[in-house]
């Protein structure tokens, strides 16, 4: 029951990785209502059956996978912002009842908090392009050699190459 309870409440990256010039009108409502309004942009969800539908319509648009701790205090420190675009701080942090970036990664990881509903704090990640670039087409899937849809753990590997 405790591998249950930790496969319902893992954290997903999202990453928008192409544009949607020619896309179809429900991929880019869906891409609107996950908040990627552009490309090179990332948010932190978790595996509920619907936003996994959501992922499932935009599949060729956005990349995702599973994230590591490590990752997404990494994102925390150097990408999140305020409104008003500021820096994410301990001050910040001090007004939710924390004290480290280690505790709100733990809190986003476990699903007490969750990233886009916390007060004052943008729903998005704005990240850079990756180093040294995609690997592959990002037009194919991650499976055929590509990189959109699914890549489990390897997103990791793309998120710190975009931080």
């Amino acid at each position: 029951m405790v591998q249950q309870q930790s496969e319902q409440t893992k954290t997903i990256a999202v990453v928008r990785i192409r544009g949607t010039v020619s896309a179809l009108r429900e991929a880019r409502e869906t891409l609107t209502l996950l908040h990627l309004d552009h490309t090179n942009h990332a948010i932190l969800i978790d595996n509920r059956p619907s936003y996994k539908g959501m992922l499932q319509r935009v599949n060729s648009y956005v990349t995702w996978g599973e994230v590591t701790k490590e990752t997404v205090i990494a994102m925390l420190e150097k990408r999140a912002r305020l409104s008003g675009n500021k820096k994410l701080t301990t001050e910040y942090l001090e007004k939710l009842g924390l004290k480290t970036f280690d505790e709100l990664a733990d809190a986003l990881m476990v699903g007490k908090a969750e990233h886009g509903k916390l007060p004052f704090m943008t729903p998005v990640f704005k990240l850079h392009p990756p180093s040294k670039g995609f690997k592959g087409n990002v037009k194919k899937s991650f499976q055929a050699g590509g990189e959109a849809g699914y890549r489990g753990e390897a997103i990791n590997d793309l998120v710190k190459r975009m931080i």
